[in-house]
């Protein structure tokens, strides 16, 4: 069933898709979305891509770095950005919505798979999905593999960690001023360290997203087959085609918790 489909993947800063553009999936050429809350650069990486536009490449070198050959990644999601107004560490997040009811579409099993993301991949995954429009969140500090503090007021982020070959390539860290916040802070260095340290409310809540300054975000893993349109945890296969409703999966980049502003959005659309 899946061949029958092709995937377009778009984003922009809000819902409305008059706003999106088509990004160019597995290109290292940059999209960028700006808007009066953020300013923002992304890759969407896809592995075995199939979909539009159709002159798009099936891989990424990208998959091929150390990190990402070792773990067997098949998606990616990088961006830069820079926030205009300064937001609480706990009040930013990334996830997955949408706008209808999906409480009779899920799957037998959902619940454990449920369960399986929450203990192997992330732990500060919150939300509804028997809500009339599902939802599932976590803080963006723990959510993501990577994260790369840069400079203030420089907007050079994007430039000085592109890949001629892959788009946007990140690693834990930051620029020396970045480095030197990280440690004022009390941050651990290392990936899984930093993720572990934000699950804690009270850790983001001395957190600030700083306005003008530039972030670099990587989150990306091994479960999602957007080939297959198969969901891979361990000892657990869910086959999403087999419950999909013919609308489209929305991926909220991140998004407010105190407003409810959305910064960056991007779907994914299963075309026939």
């Amino acid at each position: 069933m899946a061949e029958n489909y092709l995937l377009q993947v778009t984003a922009g800063p809000s819902y409305d898709r008059s706003r999106h553009q088509v990004v160019p999936v597995n290109s290292p050429k940059t999209t960028s979305i700006e808007s009066d809350f953020i300013s923002a650069d992304l890759n969407v990486r896809i592995q075995s891509y199939r979909g539009l536009p159709l002159s798009s490449p099936s891989t990424s070198s990208y998959f091929s770095l150390p990190l990402h050959a070792k773990n067997n990644d098949r998606y990616s999601i990088s961006f830069s950005f820079s926030l205009k107004s300064t937001i609480n560490g706990n009040d930013l997040v990334f996830g997955n919505d949408f706008d209808h009811p999906i409480r009779d579409r899920l799957p037998p099993g959902f619940n454990t798979a449920f369960r399986i993301v929450k203990w192997f991949i992330d732990p500060g995954l919150e939300g509804d999905v028997y809500a009339d429009k599902p939802y599932l969140y976590g803080p963006l500090l723990s959510s993501i593999n990577i994260l790369h503090i840069g400079d203030k007021d420089k907007n050079c982020l994007t430039y000085e960690n592109i890949d001629q070959k892959a788009g946007l390539v990140f690693v834990e860290g930051g620029c020396e001023d970045g480095m030197a916040q990280r440690k004022s802070k009390g941050i651990p260095c290392l990936e899984a360290s930093r993720k572990k340290h934000f699950l804690n409310q009270e850790n983001r809540s001395r957190w600030n997203w700083e306005a003008g300054r530039e972030y670099g975000c990587d989150f990306f893993n091994p479960y999602l087959d957007f080939n297959g349109f198969l969901l891979r945890l361990p000892g657990f296969t869910l086959p999403i085609m087999k419950y999909w409703d013919g609308q489209s999966r929305r991926n909220s980049k991140s998004e407010t918790q105190d407003t409810g502003k959305k910064t960056v959005v991007s779907n994914y659309d299963d075309l026939d």
